[in-house]
């Protein structure tokens, strides 16, 4: 769990001297965060799984709005996506920019178990500044030692209209239990102009022909996509781009399929893809789909019956023209873009990952005999 020593009243600060990441935080703003921090707690216990120990991993992926360059996000904020990383074993993270001012903060709530790699930024106008991080729990998840980025060659891009992705997909190798995997973190192109889908669909394309030489050269055929895809709901929207994963083995968690991701909840933009493998799958519900979901923190904190307790802080931040003293014009900016600026404009996406397959194992190798 994160370490919470900021949120101790000053009491407690006096006697033991902790170290503090926010020494700035008032008694107002704690006491609101603890608050926060318990609903918080209690949603995520009602909808994402506990750790099956040696069994299972839980895997997500976040685009975290600009991690790294709002400099609107209060101090009680980073507790809030510390509790929320905190749940799962192994967290691959879009957007976060150049600097790791962001990442470092959070690195220090979640505390000494937890380890990151990190990327370089994808330099010029189309990168927008923007790299992947990989967070994890080391305790049940260790690097396997393959990282690298994934650039296009061109063999690959001959005849093509591009000849890279504008941000560059980000490939670490991690193991758990009798698994050893890649996970490939991806920010396609975004837009729902005809140029943007073709542009997108071009990219998936080549995307899919690089890893397949990849994979049968040089890296794991366990292979986890996942990200920011920017797929609109519905095939007509994405020309096939979806189908394109299908026809290369990979199949998507069905459990995710058609929801929402983004905090307008009106698109599906966040994916996970896996490479078709007998021992590497989603852990079923007794209902017989994939466990998986999308975690909403809106329903917990910066809810909307809390727009008035924010106030003074969107006063304070809006350098706009309309009255933010407002109740109406509050409810508005509250909603977009004041608490996206605060946790994000997506929502973590997450599945479990078997990592015992042994009686499996075991019951092919006695069919053998």
């Amino acid at each position: 769990m994160p370490y919470y020593n900021d949120l101790r009243p000053d009491t407690d600060l006096k006697k033991k001297g902790y170290a503090l990441v926010f020494p700035e935080m008032r008694d107002a703003e704690k006491i609101r965060a603890i608050d926060n921090i318990l609903a918080l707690k209690t949603g995520l216990d009602n909808l994402i799984p506990p750790r099956r120990t040696d069994k299972t991993i839980l895997i997500a992926s976040w685009n975290i709005k600009e991690f790294g360059h709002t400099t609107q996000r209060l101090p009680e904020a980073y507790f809030y996506i510390a509790e929320i990383i905190a749940r799962f074993d192994l967290v691959v993270i879009q957007e976060v920019k150049s600097t790791l001012r962001d990442l470092q903060v959070l690195m220090r709530l979640l505390g000494s178990e937890w380890e990151y790699v990190v990327n370089d930024i994808t330099s010029g106008v189309d990168g927008n500044s923007e790299r992947s991080a990989y967070l994890y729990n080391s305790s049940r998840v260790k690097l396997s030692g393959t990282v690298g980025e994934l650039v296009l060659w061109p063999a690959i891009t001959q005849g093509a209209d591009i000849q890279q992705l504008k941000r560059t997909p980000y490939l670490t190798g991690f193991k758990a239990g009798w698994k050893e995997f890649g996970m490939l973190s991806v920010h396609l192109q975004p837009g729902d102009k005809p140029e943007n889908v073709d542009y997108r669909r071009e990219e998936v394309s080549l995307l899919l022909t690089a890893l397949q030489e990849k994979i049968s050269e040089h890296w794991t055929s366990s292979l986890v996509i996942a990200g920011d895809f920017n797929f609109y709901k519905g095939d007509d929207k994405d020309d096939g781009a979806v189908e394109l994963f299908t026809e290369a083995g990979y199949y998507e968690v069905d459990s995710l399929i058609g929801l929402d991701t983004n905090a307008s909840a009106t698109q599906a933009y966040d994916r996970m893809f896996i490479r078709t493998n007998e021992y590497f799958r989603v852990v079923e519900r007794p209902d017989g789909r994939m466990n998986g979901g999308v975690f909403d923190p809106f329903q917990f904190v910066y809810t909307d019956a809390q727009t008035e307790a924010y106030g003074a802080e969107m006063v304070e931040d809006y350098t706009g023209e309309k009255d933010m003293t407002d109740p109406a014009n509050q409810a508005k900016y509250f909603k977009h873009p004041w608490r996206k600026n605060q946790l994000s404009d997506h929502f973590p996406i997450w599945f479990e990952l078997e990592i015992d397959s042994s009686e499996d194992f075991l019951k092919n190798k006695r069919e053998a005999f």
